[in-house]
């Protein structure tokens, strides 16, 4: 009984994790591939500045910096990621980080630990090497 009910808790936390997982899409941009997280809580506008950063060298410079190595940006979706004409504190990009792993952790690690929201913090944007 007990190894029945450890296996349904299981499968629960499973499709969870699969629930989790947000679409992408990929662009590559002057020999950087630019990923977008298509989250849930991202509304139009982020949408679209989203993209536009995928699409545009200038506005991946604003959010990006270095363009070296492998970069991330993670936001809350209870804070979001643009609110009242601004980004909230919580939405993070780092750069210039030796893989993708590292860089999604330590913006996701930077994005939690300034979130006011009780929903943990979330990939919006990756990029790095082509």
């Amino acid at each position: 009984m007990r190894w029945v009910m450890g296996l349904g808790f299981a499968v629960v936390l499973a499709g969870s994790a699969v629930a989790q997982a947000a679409p992408t899409e990929v662009k590559t941009l002057k020999g950087q591939k630019v990923t977008v997280h298509i989250q849930p809580f991202l509304n139009a506008d982020e949408l679209r500045m989203l993209r536009l950063v995928q699409t545009n060298k200038q506005a991946l410079a604003l959010f990006i910096t270095s363009e070296g190595g492998y970069s991330a940006m993670a936001a809350s979706p209870g804070d979001g990621l643009v609110r009242d004409g601004g980004f909230p504190a919580s939405v993070i990009a780092i750069g210039n980080l030796p893989d993708a792993a590292t860089a999604a952790t330590a913006a996701l690690d930077s994005c939690n630990a300034k979130r006011k929201s009780s929903e943990a913090c979330v990939l919006v944007l990756e990029v790095g090497p082509k």
